[in-house]
C-alpha cells in the first residue's frame, strides 16, 4: 500500500494505516536526509571513506526492521547507512564514523563500509561482497545451540548470489534448519553490469532449489508492502526456525560509490529511475515531508556538529581493537 499524497487526508484510510505510514515515512525520509547532507558534505572532504549510498533503497530497510526485534541480528552490506539507522543505530556516531573521529561506531577506524552497532543488534557491514552471509548462518547456529531466541538477518545484494559462499550459506542454513532471514535487496546493477547480463536464474526461484521458502516483491518502494512481506517471513522463522528468503526489487539512484550520477556510463537509462520515482513517497508526498523536514534537519545539523567538534584518533589508538 503506498500514499502519494498524505494520508492524513484520506477519510477512507483507516486511523492505524494512517500512523503506520507517518511513522515508516518519517524512518524513510531520515534516511535520505541523512545521505543527502552527506552528499553535500563529500566535495569539502570531511567523509573520510568511500561511501555507498541508500538513495532510493529506504522502504526496505525501514519495512524489514519494522519487523525486527532489539535482539535480532542484522548483517549487513557496505550500502548499510539505511539498515543501521533503520534498526536504531545512533546517528551522531554514525556521523562521527564517517568523519574518521575518535567518538564514531568504531573509533574511526571503520568508516561508510564497516559501520556497526551490536547495541542494538547491527552487527557489522563489509566490503567484500557476499561475505556476511556465512557469518549470519554461524550465529544463527551459535543460537540453536546456546538455545537463545532472535532472528539471524543478513542483506545482500543481487550481485551476491553469484558468490559461492551464497549457495554455501544457503545450503547451510536449510540442511541444519536455521533461523535465517536471507533478504535480497536486488537493484539490477552489480557496479555498472546490468542483471540480464549476469543471471539465467531468478533469484527467489533458485534458493528453491535448497528447499528453502521464498517470496518476491515488486514494489520495492512501498514501505508497508515491504514490511508487511518481512513480518510474515520473519513469523513465519520465528515458529518453525527454517530459513527464509525475501527479495526485493529496488531501485538505487546514485553511482555505485559516491554521491554523483552515472548516467553517461550508458548502463542505465534517467526514463527507467523516473519511472521509480513517481511511485517512491518520498519523491511525491510532498506534504509530509514539508511537515517532518525541519525537525529532521534540527536533528542531521546536532549530529554534523557532534562529528565536526568530536578529536581525531590519538596515535596511541593505532593498534587497539586488531586481532
Amino acid at each position: 500500500m503506498i500514499f502519494p499524497q498524505s494520508p492524513s487526508h484520506d477519510m477512507h484510510t483507516p486511523p492505524s494505516d494512517i500512523q503506520r505510514y507517518r511513522k515508516l515515512f518519517r524512518e524513510a525520509l531520515r534516511i535520505r536526509l541523512v545521505e543527502e547532507k552527506l552528499i553535500e558534505l563529500y566535495p569539502f572532504d570531511k567523509i573520510q571513506s568511500p561511501m555507498h549510498l541508500s538513495i532510493g533503497q529506504e522502504a526496505v530497510a525501514v519495512g524489514v526492521c519494522e519487523a525486527l526485534r532489539k535482539e535480532d541480528l542484522l548483517f549487513i552490506t557496505y550500502r548499510g547507512h539505511a539498515f543501521y539507522l533503520a534498526k536504531g543505530g545512533d546517528l551522531r556516531l554514525m556521523m562521527a564514523e564517517l568523519y574518521g573521529r575518535a567518538t564514531g561506531v568504531s573509533k574511526g577506524k571503520a568508516g561508510s563500509m564497516h559501520l556497526a552497532a551490536p547495541s542494538v543488534g547491527v552487527m557489522g557491514a563489509s566490503a567484500v561482497v557476499a561475505s556476511t552471509l556465512s557469518l549470519a548462518v554461524g550465529a544463527a547456529l551459535a543460537h540453536r545451540i546456546q538455545k537463545k531466541d532472535g532472528l539471524s538477518v543478513v542483506c545482500f545484494g543481487d550481485g551476491a548470489t553469484e558468490q559461492g559462499t551464497y549457495h554455501e550459506s544457503l545450503n547451510f542454513a536449510a540442511l541444519y534448519s536455521l533461523p535465517v532471514f536471507f533478504l535480497c535487496e536486488n537493484n539490477g546493477l552489480a557496479v555498472h553490469a546490468n542483471l540480464a547480463e549476469r543471471q539465467s536464474y531468478q533469484i527467489h526461484q533458485h534458493a528453491r532449489a535448497y528447499g528453502i521458502e521464498s517470496m518476491r516483491l515488486e514494489e520495492g518502494w512501498d514501505f508497508l508492502k515491504v514490511g508487511d512481506a518481512a513480518a510474515s517471513i520473519a513469523t513465519a522463522i520465528r515458529q518453525d526456525g527454517k530459513p527464509r528468503l525475501l527479495e526485493v526489487i529496488t531501485c538505487r539512484y546514485k553511482e555505485h560509490v559516491g554521491p554523483g550520477e552515472d548516467f553517461a556510463a550508458g548502463y542505465r537509462s534517467q526514463a527507467d529511475m523516473d519511472a521509480w520515482k513517481a511511485e517512491d513517497a518520498l519523491c511525491q508526498d510532498a506534504a509530509l515531508i514539508h511537515a517532518l523536514r525541519p525537525e529532521l534537519d534540527t536533528e542531521i545539523a546536532a549530529a554534523v556538529a557532534f562529528a565536526e567538534a568530536s578529536p581525531v584518533p590519538d596515535i596511541s589508538e593505532l593498534l587497539t581493537d586488531v586481532i
